[in-house]
């Protein structure tokens, strides 16, 4: 069986099977690989350093300039929020519909009824300059708007006068 398989490989380094073979019109191949990669690499490159800064979400609304500086606080802490918002509302919906759990302990100990309309939206009613804002900076398109949900009155009423 080894017999056979050197008497392969003999015959095939005879015919010249292992020998380098000449890059024919190589310039011109290491050229065209030179172009694609800069046609691949130049959105990058052109788009360095122009990234548009993440939007800050505004935060004074009527509610909130209300509030003493000690009751500005959320549910939990600025940084959480930022990062975990959707999360969050999406356990509070498991927890009432699922569980049928009212209650939230937020980091300051302070009990919050779990509900996006009478919790959030009582301070952060401006869905234009707080939650649309970020999200369409991200490209998302949160679906909490769609269901219970009744928009804030801000927000219909400056959809009211686009539309007329």
């Amino acid at each position: 069986m080894a017999d056979e398989g050197n008497k392969v490989v003999d015959a095939l380094r005879e015919t010249g099977f292992f020998k380098p073979k000449k890059m024919y019109d190589g310039g011109k191949v290491i050229v065209g690989i030179i172009i694609l990669f800069a046609l691949v690499a130049f959105p990058f490159l052109y788009n360095v350093g122009k990234a548009a800064k993440a939007p800050e979400p505004e935060i004074d609304t009527p509610a909130i300039k209300k509030l003493s500086k000690a009751e500005r606080v959320c549910v939990e802490p600025r940084p959480y929020m930022k990062v975990n918002h959707m999360k969050l509302l999406t356990d509070w919906r498991d927890q009432v519909v699922r569980q049928a759990k009212r209650d939230y302990v937020g980091f300051t100990k302070k009990t919050y009824t779990m509900s996006l309309q009478n919790t959030c939206l009582e301070c952060h009613s401006n869905y234009d300059n707080f939650c649309n804002r970020c999200h369409t900076y991200s490209g998302i398109t949160p679906h909490c708007w769609t269901c219970h949900v009744n928009k804030p009155k801000e927000w219909a009423a400056g959809k009211l006068k686009e539309e007329k």
